[in-house]
């Protein structure tokens, strides 16, 4: 199972293994930098090197890049589209010299256009990021696209609009999806039994594809089914509860994805305690 969390870049990016050594978890999700700044400067050689050189001695199978909480792909503000397309274009930059193959993105909000010019908007970003001379010299990182709540005018509540996206871009091969529990389930997607849950996956499959999943975010929900409100719970403690996570870890369409936690970090017991209940949810026991 490739199991992790998202964890802090204190110290120093090598010190997110560390800390991912520390939970004896084999994947992690990360920040490049201050998650709420646009302000990104190049990654030096050493941070590069140090956190190569952590990673070659660690049991890290599997890493990502969460972009920063600013990026508006759909923006039709002309000045926060440039430093969205900027931004996103920076960090596959910079997964591409930490050789990380993932970079996870919110694709944002329509903010009163329409949906259908925003996701026009998601595609024309996505085709500029691409065509980038930074994303051209980090060939093998793809850009992941993640649903979600459908808060206000966020788009990508629905599958179909994700979808949509993929269908349009240019270079279909370096982009893929992830799917956060929590977004799904308020999105109004029920994952909580066996039926449901195949419900949801079957409209995924016809949308998007299963094979565009590249990564799950394993995440309760504060909030009920359709609630269209994205706070996260720890796992078991919300609306989507242990038996919706246990069918999610052990159904053959997933299983094998990496799975990373974005689950409240109360105290330091919170992130180990929402691990050892993931891995106690598999049938097989595998970690």
């Amino acid at each position: 199972m490739i199991l992790g969390c998202h964890l802090s870049i204190s110290g120093g990016l090598d010190q997110a293994v560390a800390r991912a050594e520390e939970l004896k978890i084999n994947a992690l999700q990360i920040f490049s930098h201050n998650a709420r700044s646009w302000k990104m400067g190049p990654l030096s050689a050493d941070d590069a090197k140090k956190f190569l050189e952590r990673r070659k001695r660690a049991h890290v199978e599997y890493a990502v890049i969460h972009t920063i909480y600013l990026i508006n792909l759909a923006s039709p503000d002309p000045k926060n589209f440039k430093l969205s397309v900027q931004a996103l274009t920076d960090e596959v930059q910079r997964a591409g010299e930490l050789n990380i193959p993932h970079v996870n993105t919110h694709i944002g909000a329509h903010i009163g256009q329409g949906v259908e010019k925003g996701l026009e908007r998601i595609v024309e970003a996505l085709d500029s990021v691409l065509a980038s001379p930074q994303a051209k010299s980090a060939p093998t990182v793809k850009i992941l696209l993640e649903n979600s709540a459908g808060e206000g005018t966020e788009l990508g509540a629905s599958f179909a609009e994700l979808g949509m996206v993929l269908h349009n871009i240019k270079d279909k091969n370096r982009v893929g999806v992830c799917i956060d529990t929590c977004h799904a389930f308020c999105a109004g997607y029920d994952l909580t039994t066996p039926r449901a849950l195949d419900k949801t996956l079957s409209e995924l499959e016809r949308t998007v594809g299963l094979e565009r999943v590249e990564l799950i975010h394993l995440n309760d929900s504060k909030f009920p089914l359709g609630s269209r409100r994205d706070r996260h719970e720890h796992i078991g403690q919300g609306h989507i509860g242990l038996e919706g996570f246990r069918l999610v870890v052990n159904h053959p369409a997933l299983r094998e994805k990496p799975f990373i936690l974005e689950t409240p970090k109360d105290d330091d017991s919170s992130d180990p305690t929402n691990v050892a209940r993931v891995r106690s949810l598999r049938y097989d026991g595998r970690t």
